[in-house]
């Protein structure tokens, strides 16, 4: 992290916010709780989003031209995308934009600052649900964009557990969720539980399907190619030939071609399972669906 405009990253001097509420990407999460350190600052300011928005640190050059907040956070997800989050800092953000790292500070006031803005930028990818549709429907098409989302950017799955993550995109997609939730019919309190359960799942799915996809990517493998290779060595192993022969039992039962067709499937009838879940709790302690 930085000590200072144009420094090398350093994790000793620039303040990182640990302190954490259940984010508004993973509904019903429980909340973590962590000193921050570096400043006092960061300390009773975890978030970039709550208390003061203007940068703290005093100025002594000019606002550069053309150089803005929204600028700045699409350059944090480019370079988020490309790099991803452990390479990230203030002076490849600065390469990016073409101005010095000092410029950065008018903007925002540490690091974390920048992850935050770009980890609720993301969040306005999501596909809003067809109004009027059928609660079902509504939540299997927020369910899936998500999933998609965590693919596309899989280094916002350890920003979403880290930051409160209540930026203005964030907070859409959790009213929408909830508007899904309270169609269901659920008793209020049921509601919650409800909500974990769909998006905590969709949250892990989404999660290591980034990972798998990006560590394929980075071998130069297909991911066919990979769980082939990877088979291979475990069909190998004498003494774990009963778990390949059920897995492979298990995979020519499901169907599907490739991965991401076994994977689709999986994701499909997953869900399928939660949504009957939430009907049988409905039925039995709620009131019917609107």
């Amino acid at each position: 992290m930085v000590s200072g405009p144009g420094s090398e990253p350093d994790s000793a001097s620039e303040p990182t916010s640990e302190a954490v509420s259940a984010p508004a990407s993973a509904p019903g999460a429980r909340p973590a709780s962590a000193s921050s350190g570096g400043s006092k600052d960061a300390a009773v300011r975890p978030s970039v989003w709550l208390g003061r928005t203007a940068p703290s640190r005093s100025r002594r050059t000019e606002s550069p031209a053309g150089l803005d907040r929204n600028r700045i956070t699409e350059a944090s997800v480019r370079l988020l995308d490309a790099d991803g989050l452990a390479r990230f800092s203030m002076r490849r953000l600065a390469a990016e934009l073409d101005v010095t790292a000092m410029s950065l500070y008018w903007y925002v006031d540490t690091k974390d600052d920048l992850l935050e803005l770009a980890l609720d930028s993301v969040y306005a990818e999501i596909d809003r649900p067809r109004e009027g549709a059928d609660w079902r429907d509504r939540l299997r098409e927020l369910a899936r964009s998500y999933r998609e989302l965590l693919v596309r950017h899989i280094w916002i799955s350890p920003l979403a557990g880290t930051f409160l993550n209540i930026g203005p995109n964030s907070m859409l997609f959790s009213y929408a969720v909830q508007d899904v939730i309270r169609d269901t019919g659920l008793p209020l309190e049921r509601q919650t539980g409800a909500l974990s359960a769909v998006f905590q799942f969709v949250y892990g799915f989404g999660t290591v399907e980034g990972n798998f996809k990006a560590r394929c990517d980075a071998t130069g493998l297909t991911q066919d190619e990979y769980h082939q290779q990877a088979m291979g060595t475990i069909r190998a192993e004498p003494h774990l030939r009963e778990i390949s022969d059920y897995s492979d039992e298990i995979m020519s039962a499901r169907g599907g071609e490739t991965v991401e067709e076994m994977r689709e499937r999986d994701f499909v009838f997953a869900l399928d399972l939660v949504i009957a879940g939430i009907e049988a709790v409905r039925d039995r302690t709620g009131s019917p669906a609107q």
